[in-house]
Parts: structure tokens; C-alpha cells; sequence
């Protein structure tokens, strides 16, 4: 009995320790409800500091995770789970206007893509040099081009020499 009335006396380590174990559990887990319990148990810490009685700190503990997780937690999810701003690599090329350097065939060729010269294939007709072309796919290291009509949007502040 003395050691359950040391432990009362002391449960603010017992607050600052279940955060401890559920921070660890959450870096397993990475859904953010361990992380989100670690916060209430830090306010139920918060309410032994106010000189709160245990019942007390667990409710405060309760409510302040409860809210965590019906707030703070589907903000952050949402930031988690987001897209990448943009796409990069080659895919970044998929789209963009070309320049036709040598006659590209559907078994080969040169165009000029944001200012290098790429290896290129036709996706159907043949390209003669100085065509302006659109970028349909990338295909390892070669760019496979298509027709380049009034709907193909060109990205801003791009041009076909660049």
C-alpha cells in the first residue's frame, strides 16, 4: 500500500513514462495515435504539476488526447500523405514541346527537350528535322514523341529552343 501511495505521489513519471512508451510505439506504427495518446499523457503530467488529484489527471489526460486525435491528427495525416509539389525526373518531360534535330522515326532520332539533345523515337509518323514535337513518354533514356497540336500545353516560361 505505501508503494501505490508513493507511485500517487509521484505519477507525474508515470505520466512523462506511458509518453515515453507510446512515442516509441509510434515511431513502429507511424499513425499518429500513439503519438496523439503520448500527448494527453504529457497534460495528464500537466495536471499532477496543478496539483490535480489521479482522476483528474486521467481525465484531463483523456480529454487532451481525444481532441489530439479528432483534430490535430487528420491535419496531419493529410500533410503526410500529400503528393509531392511537383513531378520531377523524367516524368517531368512527359508533356513538354520538342524541337526535331535529326529525322525521327519509330526506330530512332534526335530532338532538343529543355535545352539537351535526347535520343528519340516516333510514337507513329516520322518527324523531319525542325518539327515541333510533344514528348508522350520517356522510354529509359529515349523520348518518344507524338505530334505537337494547338491542344498540347506548353508550361510556362518554357520555349521549344529551351
Amino acid at each position: 500500500m505505501e508503494f501505490l501511495e508513493a507511485l500517487l505521489d509521484r505519477s507525474w513519471l508515470l505520466w512523462v513514462a506511458a509518453a515515453l512508451v507510446l512515442g516509441i510505439l509510434e515511431i513502429t506504427a507511424i499513425d499518429l495515435v500513439f503519438a496523439m495518446l503520448a500527448g494527453g499523457a504529457l497534460a495528464g503530467a500537466l495536471a499532477d504539476a496543478l496539483g490535480l488529484g489521479f482522476v483528474g489527471q486521467v481525465l484531463i489526460a483523456a480529454l487532451v488526447a481525444g481532441l489530439l486525435i479528432g483534430t490535430i491528427r487528420p491535419i496531419l495525416l493529410r500533410r503526410l500523405k500529400m503528393p509531392p509539389v511537383g513531378t520531377t525526373n523524367s516524368a517531368a518531360l512527359v508533356g513538354r514541346p520538342a524541337l526535331v534535330m535529326q529525322q525521327v522515326t519509330v526506330r530512332g532520332g534526335l530532338v532538343k527537350l529543355v535545352g539537351e539533345t535526347w535520343s528519340a523515337r516516333s510514337a507513329g509518323p516520322t518527324f523531319v528535322e525542325g518539327d515541333d514535337v510533344v514528348v508522350t513518354a520517356i522510354d529509359g533514356a529515349t523520348a518518344v514523341v507524338g505530334p505537337l497540336t494547338d491542344g498540347s500545353l506548353e508550361p510556362p516560361g518554357t520555349t521549344l529552343e529551351s
